[in-house]
């Protein structure tokens, strides 16, 4: 005789348990995504994008070399301003009597002559209203600052972008490359991984240098601006002081 409750619950359990074994091949599908038509359009994106990833790559360490050039000649062309000069200067143009004297103190200083030039401009505005100097005295900063902010802006750019590309080329190749590992292309495998190993180095190695110039420029500008700011308030001062004797 047939037992039909137990017929039904060992069929309810062959059930489920085939449903079971469905959901965990569709789950442990190791062949991509299952999906053929995605898997081919991720595959072709990211092997489309190695060409312009290594160009951009070859471009961030033509520019590396570029600025670790430049770097070079600014260090040995640089002047160096001791504290000692600008506090002489300081004393200086705020003893001087007019805007003459002053022009006088900072043509004869040994400071860059971008400094001189905004020193001097400043020196010139003692025919302007007290409010209206010193709105003078902080544009002429912005407008240093503004410069300097353009200047480091690629150096930042490079020492961010060059690592995440140098990442990128190292894994764009490895796909191809461990697809070839899979049916015993040794040789293709072993080119992608030499783009891997070759995009890597270059990619760190542009973020490094521009990492390098961006920090020790930062030092020199922050000297440059602060003593900017330091004789420019020194000149504020000394046409303050003239005002206040004519009145």
């Amino acid at each position: 005789m047939i037992n039909i409750g137990n017929a039904l619950i060992f069929a309810d359990e062959a059930a489920f348990q085939g449903s079971n074994n469905g959901l965990f091949a569709f789950f442990s599908n190791t062949n991509g995504t299952g999906f053929p038509i995605l898997d081919s359009s991720l595959t072709a994106i990211t092997q489309a994008l190695q060409i312009p990833v290594i160009i951009l790559l070859i471009a961030f360490l033509v520019f590396a070399v570029y600025t670790l050039g430049k770097l070079l000649s600014e260090h040995l062309s640089r002047k160096k301003v001791p504290v000692s000069l600008i506090k002489e200067m300081i004393y200086s143009i705020y003893d001087a009597e007019s805007a003459e004297d002053i022009k006088n103190v900072v043509n004869n200083a040994d400071i860059q002559k971008s400094q001189k030039k905004i020193l001097s401009e400043l020196a010139e505005s003692e025919h302007l209203g007290k409010k209206s100097r010193e709105t003078l005295a902080r544009r002429l900063i912005d407008n240093e600052e503004d410069k300097i902010a353009q200047n480091l802006n690629k150096t930042d750019i490079v020492t961010r972008i060059g690592p995440t590309l140098g990442l990128m080329g190292t894994l764009i190749p490895m796909g191809p490359g461990l697809a070839a590992l899979g049916t015993g292309d040794v040789t293709t495998l072993a080119s992608a991984i030499t783009i891997a190993f070759n995009t890597t180095v270059i990619g760190i190695g542009s973020g490094a240098i521009a990492y390098f110039a961006s920090k020790l420029r930062r030092r020199w500008f922050g000297e440059y601006l602060a003593n900017l700011d330091a004789l420019m308030d020194a000149i504020l001062d000394n046409i303050d002081k003239r005002d206040e004797r004519l009145k």
